[in-house]
């Protein structure tokens, strides 16, 4: 049997595959320190995912943990993670800890830390060093793709014949933040030098980077290096065992200058540089806590950029925005950060200060988990239950599915074979989900509809003068790819065909009359 991969399928839709399979991530990201000590694990965070109907989770490993001391390997905190997914038949994304996280390197071995003119860091236009080991510094991404070939080698060798772990991200949200790009000795010759022929052939252009890029230079010059070195760790480390690779993006935004977010990472407008030096990865993850989420998706949604979401907000609305990924996006993954939370009373979960929020442009809202667990577990079940019908009509125009944009999106109208549907959103409520929803057409007359927070209304094509009505309208769920149908709602039920804030799925048929 393949390890798992990601190809286009016959449809030409980016795929995941396990056990040969299309394998959809409905997963979660645990907080950053949390698969540190397996017992913490065991108690604390395993139980909090038991009933999210989740299949998948992302879950750190540490470079400081697996090499403690040069060239002596510790794959205890790897094992134990692997086994205790095993028991919760749940698959892993491993998270790479290595060289960067969060614009900074934060989980680098206590050697590597210690030793800052070997493993120098990046530093600022007047000197100052930062927290950020230089992505120009060939000796420490050495170390890096090192210990992370060392780690798939174990992995597969610990692991490739139950395939626990089916992805691996390579860093995380890397880039550098207060500085446009590296002003360090080495990285100020290198930026003083000729473009690498691949940026030429990329952009037409030949001379220095300033002379190619103009204003931009200092990111798409970060971006180069950045993902050079993250291409030399994750092919190395695909050559012992070769698990699909990504890396994730703290989102471009305001105020938009390089250094106000991290420069130099796989942001939309630098994804040419990136996708040109790093081939090995086969997407870009946006991280998402911005209110406008649906924008991001559809930005992040290419023919070259499968959806991948690695981090997003964990509020109500996180439910509609499932929905919306997987049905409109086809997305590989969906997954809230500090997922395990979603069990806890609201009040207990530790929020960011504001003024970090308003630092990072974190919209408040985002970490509100109230009633956010019910939500989200009947969209991950509904999902799971409509596989069948999802995998045979998504890339067609069978299948639509829609999710409220924005505080001035109304509502949605689609166009299907003999009908036309109208949408409208419902008002926007604290700790509620948006409207959101995922209609197939299973033949002219009958659709399985999925939604919430919204009413619809089915019409007739303009120009047929023939009237039109619910023939029968079904509540019930899909077992096993089959309907099963529960109560039929042919009396005042079908006046309004309107959905609450938790999702609901109907059968629909209609007739012309």
């Amino acid at each position: 049997m393949s390890i798992p991969y990601v190809k286009k399928d016959e449809k030409g839709i980016f795929t995941l595959f396990v056990d040969d399979k299309p394998f959809f991530c409905r997963a979660g990201e645990i907080h950053n320190s949390s698969a540190s000590d397996a017992e913490f694990m065991k108690k604390e965070v395993w139980p909090s995912l038991r009933d999210l109907h989740m299949n998948s989770v992302i879950v750190p490993v540490y470079w400081e943990l697996i090499e403690p001391e040069e060239g002596a390997y510790d794959y205890s905190s790897v094992d134990s993670l692997i086994l205790q997914a095993r028991e919760e038949s749940m698959r892993l994304i491993f998270l790479w800890f290595g060289l960067w996280k969060n614009a900074e390197s934060m989980y680098v071995p206590a050697w590597v830390k210690q030793d800052p003119e070997k493993y120098f860091r990046a530093e600022k236009v007047n000197g100052d060093r930062t927290t950020t080991i230089s992505p120009l510094c060939e000796a420490a991404v050495e170390k890096d793709m090192a210990a992370f070939t060392a780690l798939m080698q174990h992995i597969r060798e610990f692991d490739e014949k139950e395939q626990t772990v089916i992805i691996i991200q390579v860093e995380n949200e890397i880039g550098l933040l207060g500085t446009d790009r590296d002003y360090s000795a080495a990285a100020q010759a290198a930026f003083a030098g000729p473009v690498p022929e691949k940026i030429s052939a990329l952009t037409g252009k030949t001379g220095t980077w300033a002379e190619v890029y103009g204003e931009d230079a200092g990111e798409a010059f970060m971006a180069w290096y950045f993902a050079s070195a993250v291409e030399k760790i994750a092919s190395a480390g695909q050559k012992e065992y070769p698990l699909p690779c990504y890396v994730n993006a703290w989102l471009y935004q305001y105020p938009w200058y390089p250094g106000s977010y991290p420069s130099g990472g796989p942001v939309e407008r630098v994804q040419p540089i990136w996708r040109c030096a790093a081939p090995s990865l086969f997407a870009f993850g946006p991280d998402v806590y911005v209110p406008y989420c649906a924008d991001v998706m559809d930005s992040y949604t290419s023919e070259e950029n499968p959806l991948f979401i690695p981090e997003i907000r964990k509020d109500a609305v996180t439910a509609s925005y499932a929905l919306y990924a997987f049905g409109a996006k086809n997305a590989i993954c969906y997954s809230p950060f500090g997922i395990e939370e979603l069990a806890l009373d609201p009040a207990a979960v530790d929020k960011p200060p504001m003024e970090v929020m308003i630092a990072l442009n974190i919209d408040p809202s985002a970490f509100d988990i109230t009633d956010s667990k019910d939500y989200l577990a009947a969209v991950y079940r509904t999902m799971d239950e409509l596989q069948p019908f999802y995998l045979q009509n998504r890339g067609t125009e069978h299948l639509q599915a829609f999710v409220r944009h924005g505080d001035l999106d109304n509502g949605t109208f689609l166009r299907f074979q003999d009908y036309n549907l109208k949408v409208a959103y419902s008002p926007k409520r604290t700790a509620t989900p948006l409207g959101a929803g995922l209609v197939i057409e299973l033949d002219s007359n009958t659709f399985l509809v999925t939604a919430m927070s919204c009413s619809m209304e089915f019409m007739v094509k303009p120009g047929n003068p023939a009237k039109m009505d619910i023939l029968r309208l079904e509540e019930g769920s899909l077992i096993d790819g089959k309907w099963q149908r529960g109560r039929i709602l042919n009396g005042d039920e079908k006046i309004s065909l309107s959905f609450g804030s938790m999702v609901k799925t109907l059968l629909v048929k209609l007739y012309q009359f």
